[in-house]
């Protein structure tokens, strides 16, 4: 999501100016793992400071040194130009150092003031919960953030995603926060909330929060940031100026390696003639679902696009057995068949990869071997035993093939990068030999590498197995990247359709209202076109 508005550098190189946090030769080890590597970073007051790198770069172990969650193994914090040695996160929160991660830490129940001075609710002189003062105080820390718009006696569960997250920076403004950790912060926002947040940072760096500011989306880091700090393998590769640097430079910095990430990964389409593996007719199921129809091609991708409430996932979870349709029918082969549960659709040769890999996709507490092996459980079984040097020979073939980096396939899936959980996920699926593959959202919280290797797979696996796949992505370049063909849903229905060579940004984006163009109406004159990946609720 480019933005126009960049956030000018502020003058940081004066003798009056000082670091809001210092961390000096910081580094910290795992069992196997040597997660740090003499890291120095520093931020000033009124910066957005990015950090940068692939999934196991160190970012996530840095900030909960910062944060107050882990001790360092050697190296140096300071704050204010004081040193600091933070022991639990409270110590942390008391210097003015607050982190907003991607599960945000709201209780649903609870009213927005409520959750804002959670732990720390204003007092009468009698020692009571001051509620006025809690409402009032917390009108003015929303309003602050240009959230006056909000109900603070409200409950936080009724709350858009963008809002929530609102709701969360006031709660870091309310204990004086004065050093602001965004790790990944866009990650589930439509592109209007985003833009929001950017307006919200913006603002805050203007009254000298220092921000560091974590995104695998290197157009964010452009709009937002003065400086970025690339990390790889637990080591900084080299702090860069924003405006003075590139992309591709980035890239290289992060990965070791220039990247081809495009538009055209297969400029030749697949030939229309294919077989048909898999056509879905009319298939509808309350409430979000209501008569979509669609068919897979042998060797073809297809993305689906639309808003994040416009029936996509349901779809997808109609054809896999997950959530029936409750009319319509599914055809495989030309024939009619009866999907009601997974089984029925793993056996007809689908598989499906979920778009929540942690909650639907994973076994986080299980070995990498073993979430491979998992949907092959039955055929890896010797009279009453497991065979565990099949499942061993399975594992360590998938985690060659999809370059899965594991010490070994038996470490905890837990503890592997965002992107080599989600080539798990792929490889245990890939492992039934399926015929149709449908992954939604495949690089959600991946970094720039994961994904490229990702996108290389599904093209492999459309291109050379023959494999039908359906892509369900809310990134727009991506679809365009991925698809030979784009349908888009809207409201339960598929409403339009196009072909790679024919789809634009502009055409398809300018359906996340319904909005029609000449060249929408001429390719669907009965329907405008839809497409976005933003949710109904999202936009409030």
């Amino acid at each position: 999501m480019a933005q126009e508005t960049v956030l000018p550098v502020p003058q940081i190189s004066s003798a009056s100016d000082h670091l809001a946090l210092l961390l000096r030769n910081v580094s910290k080890s795992f069992p196997g793992v040597h997660a740090l590597d003499a890291v120095s970073f520093d931020v000033f007051p009124g910066e957005v400071h990015a950090l940068l790198g692939e999934n196991g770069a160190g970012k996530s172990t840095l900030i909960k040194i910062i944060s107050g969650v882990y001790l360092p193994d050697t190296g140096d914090l300071e704050v204010d130009g004081q040193p600091v040695h933070f022991t639990h996160p409270g110590e942390a929160q008391a210097q003015g150092i607050a982190t907003i991660y991607q599960e945000f830490s709201l209780y649903s129940d609870l009213t927005v003031a409520e959750n804002i001075f959670a732990g720390h609710m204003p007092r009468s002189r009698f020692g009571t919960i001051d509620w006025r003062r809690a409402s009032r105080e917390a009108q003015l820390l929303l309003k602050s953030l240009d959230a006056s718009d909000l109900d603070v006696n409200g409950r936080v569960g009724t709350l858009s995603v963008g809002n929530r997250q609102r709701v969360e920076i006031a709660k870091a403004l309310s204990r004086k926060a004065r050093i602001l950790i965004l790790d990944e912060p866009t990650a589930v926002l439509t592109q209007h909330d985003a833009e929001r947040l950017f307006g919200v940072i913006r603002k805050l760096t203007t009254q000298k929060v220092a921000v560091i500011y974590i995104s695998h989306r290197i157009d964010e880091i452009f709009a937002l940031s003065n400086r970025v700090t690339v990390l790889r393998d637990g080591k900084v590769v080299g702090t860069k100026i924003t405006k003075e640097t590139a992309e591709e430079e980035l890239i290289r910095m992060m990965v070791g390696r220039t990247l081809e990430l495009g538009l055209s990964a297969h400029p030749d389409l697949p030939p229309s003639d294919r077989p048909v593996l898999l056509r879905a007719n009319h298939l509808s199921r309350a409430p979000l679902l209501k008569d979509a129809s669609i068919e897979l091609r042998a060797g073809e991708i297809v993305g689906l696009a639309g808003l994040i409430g416009s029936g996509r996932s349901e779809l997808a979870q109609a054809i896999f057995g997950i959530a029936p349709q409750d009319s319509g029918t599914i055809e495989v082969d030309g024939k009619s068949v009866k999907i009601r549960c997974p089984r029925n659709a793993i056996a007809l040769g689908i598989a499906y990869v979920p778009e929540d890999r942690q909650r639907q996709g994973l076994v986080a507490a299980m070995t990498v071997g073993q979430n491979i092996g998992l949907p092959r459980i039955w055929k890896l079984v010797r009279g009453p035993f497991l065979d565990f040097q099949a499942e061993e020979r399975l594992a360590v073939h998938y985690i060659d093939s999809l370059r899965i980096k594991t010490p070994t396939s038996r470490q905890l899936a837990r503890n592997l990068s965002g992107g080599n959980q989600q080539k798990i996920v792929l490889a245990k699926w890939l492992a039934i030999k399926p015929r149709m593959l449908i992954v939604d959202e495949p690089t959600r919280g991946i970094d720039v590498g994961a994904r490229a290797e990702i996108y290389r797979l599904l093209s492999s696996l459309a291109r050379d197995d023959g494999m039908a796949i359906l892509v369900i992505s809310s990134d727009l370049p991506e679809v365009l990247r991925l698809s030979d063909r784009i349908c888009v849903m809207r409201e339960g229905r598929l409403v339009a359709e196009f072909d790679r060579r024919d789809a634009t940004q502009e055409s398809i984006v300018g359906a996340a209202i319904g909005r029609r163009s000449k060249s929408d109406t001429r390719k669907n004159p009965d329907q405008s076109v839809i497409m976005s990946g933003r949710s109904h609720s999202d936009l409030r």
